[in-house]
C-alpha cells in the first residue's frame, strides 16, 4: 500500500508564545486561538521491497538515503533532518521512500514544519502500524521538532494540523485542553485576508528570544504577555459570537501588545503593508507566527477584501488564499 498524509497550516489571531512550556503556566487564562487553513502540507510514503530509507523533500529540493535504519541510527548529520528523526522516532522495521511538499511559503509563520511534521508522523504511524492517539501524535511530533530546532517549541500548531477548525488551545497546569469554536466558516473566510511578505523568519529564533526575556522576569515582557492572555481569553467569546467589531479591536490589541514583547517580531516591509492594507479598509492587522518576516493576516468587512487584495499586490506582496479547514490531519492508502 501506499500511504498519502496531509494535514492543515493554521493563522494564529492571539495567544501565540503562550503556548510554549511552562510561559502559559505563568499566566492567568492562557490559550491561544487559531484557525487551521486550506494550505496543507502533504507525505506520501511508499514502501521499499529493500530496507533502503529514502527521503525527500520535493519543495526544498533535498533527497538523502540510508541503506538500512541502523545506518540512519549511525548516522551523525542529516540534509533532511525532521524527516529523519522523526523516521528514528517510528522505527520502521521495513524499507521506504518518504516524499513530502507543502503549500505554505518556507518561513511563512503558518506552522508549516509543525504540519508537515503532524502528517509524516500519520503516515509513519499507519506503515508501522502504530495505533497511537492524535495526543500521543501531537507528543511525538513536538518532542521531535523541539531536538532538530534545538529550542522549545509551542503547542498550538500541531492541534490545528491534527483536528483542524478554529480552536481555542487552552494552556492550564493539568494539561492542553483544545476546544473547537462554533462559527460560520464562510463569513470568516469572507473577512479574512492573508498575504506572505517575502521575507522568511526563523520562528525558533524569535520565540527563544522572547521565551528567554519572560523567563529572566523582565516586567515588560510579563505585562505584555498577561496582556496576551487576556486578549486570547476574550477572543475565542468574540468570534463565536459574531462580533466582528469586538474581534477587530483585540486583534489590533495582540499585535500591539505582542510587538512591545521583542522588538525583531515587526519589520519595515510589515509595517508598510500594514499601513497600506489599513488605507485600503482593512480594520486589524496581525503577523503570522513569530514575525520578524512570514505572513501577514488582515481582518476587513466583505466589501474591501478584494480591494486590500489588490492593493497588497501592487506592493509586491503574494496574496494567498484564505479558507478554513474543518477537518486535521488525513491518511489515506492505495494500491501500488
Amino acid at each position: 500500500m501506499i500511504f498519502h498524509s496531509q494535514a492543515p497550516t493554521r493563522v494564529d489571531l492571539a495567544g501565540g508564545t503562550l503556548d510554549i512550556w511552562p510561559l502559559y503556566l505563568f499566566h492567568e487564562n492562557s490559550q491561544t486561538v487559531n484557525v487551521a487553513i486550506r494550505c496543507y502540507a502533504r507525505c506520501r510514503l511508499t514502501p521499499r521491497r529493500d530496507k533502503a530509507i529514502q527521503l525527500i523533500s520535493c519543495d526544498l529540493g533535498r533527497e538523502e538515503r540510508f541503506p538500512s535504519l541502523a545506518a540512519l541510527v549511525k548516522a551523525r548529520k542529516f540534509r533532511l533532518p525532521l524527516l529523519a528523526r522523526l523516521a528514528l522516532a517510528f522505527e520502521p522495521e521495513n524499507g521506504f521512500a518518504l516524499e513530502t511538499d507543502s503549500d505554505s511559503p518556507a518561513g511563512a509563520g503558518l506552522g508549516g514544519s509543525s504540519s508537515l511534521n503532524i502528517a509524516i508522523c500519520g503516515a509513519l504511524a499507519r506503515f508501522t502500524g502504530k495505533r497511537l492517539s492524535s495526543e500521543k501524535l501531537i507528543e511525538i511530533a513536538g518532542n521531535v521538532e523541539a531536538q532538530v530546532l534545538g529550542v522549545p517549541t509551542g503547542e498550538q500548531d500541531y492541534y490545528a494540523a491534527a483536528y483542524g477548525g478554529v480552536q481555542a488551545i487552552r494552556l492550564t497546569a493539568h494539561g492542553v485542553q483544545p476546544a473547537r469554536l462554533v462559527l460560520d466558516r464562510d463569513e470568516l473566510a469572507a473577512r479574512g485576508v492573508l498575504c506572505y511578505t517575502g521575507e522568511s523568519r526563523n520562528s525558533g529564533i524569535n520565540n527563544w528570544e522572547v521565551m528567554k526575556a519572560h523567563m529572566d522576569g523582565k516586567r515588560a515582557v510579563l505585562r505584555h504577555f498577561d496582556r496576551i492572555a487576556a486578549i486570547a481569553a476574550e477572543m475565542g467569546a468574540a468570534l463565536e459570537q459574531r462580533d466582528w467589531s469586538r474581534t477587530a479591536r483585540l486583534l489590533r490589541q495582540e499585535w500591539e501588545a505582542r510587538k512591545k514583547s521583542y522588538p525583531g517580531i515587526t519589520t519595515a516591509r510589515i509595517e508598510r503593508l500594514v499601513a497600506l492594507a489599513r488605507r485600503n479598509g482593512a480594520r486589524a492587522a496581525r503577523v503570522c507566527g513569530a514575525g520578524g518576516g512570514g505572513c501577514v493576516f488582515f481582518l476587513c468587512e466583505p466589501e474591501a477584501k478584494q480591494t486590500i487584495e489588490s492593493a497588497l499586490r501592487t506592493a509586491d506582496a503574494r496574496v494567498m488564499p484564505f479558507a478554513v479547514a474543518e477537518r486535521g490531519l488525513t491518511v489515506r492508502m492505495e494500491r501500488q
